[in-house]
């Protein structure tokens, strides 16, 4: 491969925030296309622990829509700079770090990885998402998660109207204030919401945040670095499904563990 776009991260002081030492290879979105960027990132070898990432500056970020989709690479990026829409779009692998805002359906169709962004994303954030983890660390435009199959998306921000929409699997965190018409006919899928939400969805009630939900919830804002309590947090899922719960032994013993 060709050293054009690449360069040595020791003698790049953008990267102080990313541990230079640590990043084994720069490339500039502005050297390459999309396709050619994709190519190079797949063939960057992969770390021989799935515990220590190969890690990968991406600079020159402006805006740029349908960037990185499809990657299918167990390495983490680092992007700086705004991303226009479908920004890591049926992520596979990749633990993705961007510095900046993201336009509509970033994240769309992950199935594992992370997707990290610092700052904001437009409507569509993580729509039909089949695994993985999606956090974004401002706020969201509206149908964050709709129709989503299976993963974890977290806002530390808002979120807008129709937020899980047609969501079949998986969990939303929401760290500040939804829309209308929260978890609008979705099945399956708890929301866990630390502000107050304009309108529920007919079908979705507010339940209390059980115990185990609350040890679970805390790991994964951890996990996630989004700062908070658990205990915070109102718990939103389908009236079917708190139904089921209660017809289960122990769900309805309020000490129960």
């Amino acid at each position: 491969m060709s050293d054009a776009g690449s360069r040595s991260p020791q003698n790049d002081s953008t990267l102080s925030a990313f541990s230079p030492a640590a990043v084994s290879h720069v490339f500039s979105m502005a050297k390459f296309t999309d396709a050619q960027l994709r190519q190079a990132i797949s063939e960057v070898p992969a770390a021989d622990s799935d515990e220590e990432l190969v890690q990968i500056q991406v600079t020159d970020a402006t805006g740029q829509h349908s960037a990185l989709m499809r990657l299918d690479h167990p390495v983490r990026l680092h992007v700086d700079g705004q991303l226009g829409d479908y920004a890591f779009a049926f992520n596979r692998q990749a633990d993705i770090r961007l510095t900046g805002s993201a336009g509509h359906g970033v994240g769309e169709g992950m199935a594992s990885g992370a997707v990290r962004v610092r700052g904001r994303a437009g409507c569509g954030a993580g729509v039909a998402m089949t695994g993985g983890t999606l956090a974004i660390f401002g706020s969201a435009g509206h149908r964050c998660g709709a129709g989503m199959r299976s993963g974890s998306i977290f806002v530390r921000g808002n979120v807008g109207d129709e937020t899980g929409v047609g969501a079949l699997g998986g969990m939303i965190v929401i760290g500040g204030d939804a829309g209308l018409r929260l978890g609008d006919a979705m099945n399956n899928v708890t929301v866990f919401i630390r502000g107050k939400a304009k309108s529920l969805a007919d079908g979705v009630t507010e339940a209390p945040l059980r115990k185990r939900e609350e040890l679970r919830l805390g790991l994964l804002l951890i996990n996630a670095s989004i700062r908070g309590d658990a205990k915070e947090f109102r718990r939103v899922v389908p009236e079917a499904m708190l139904k089921a719960e209660a017809s289960q032994r122990g769900e309805v013993v309020p000490n129960w563990r």
